[in-house]
């Protein structure tokens, strides 16, 4: 998995559209291995970066979780200290 493309469930306050479109785009670019596609191909990788994103939006409308909300400050302090533990 792409290491930019984060977790986007469960957490409180909810993922956002923009969160939603970030981690579409970053899925886009990496099975297509363009970090910019070129004019030819820009009209269907804008659209699959729409479709990704809807199709994301709706799962993460749909999901239940019994556990309680994750934080995202509290997840990404734990993000630093496993990043700075493998740097140790």
């Amino acid at each position: 998995m792409c290491r930019n493309i984060r977790t986007l469930f469960p957490f409180d306050p909810p993922t956002t559209t923009e969160e939603i479109r970030a981690a579409a785009l970053q899925y886009v670019r990496k099975i297509s291995g363009f970090a910019k596609p070129s004019k030819a191909n820009e009209e269907v990788f804008v659209t699959a970066i729409a479709q990704i994103s809807e199709a994301s939006a709706r799962l993460i409308r749909s999901l239940e979780s019994k556990g309680p909300a994750k934080n995202r400050e509290v997840e990404a302090a734990k993000a630093k200290l496993r990043f700075a533990a493998r740097r140790a």
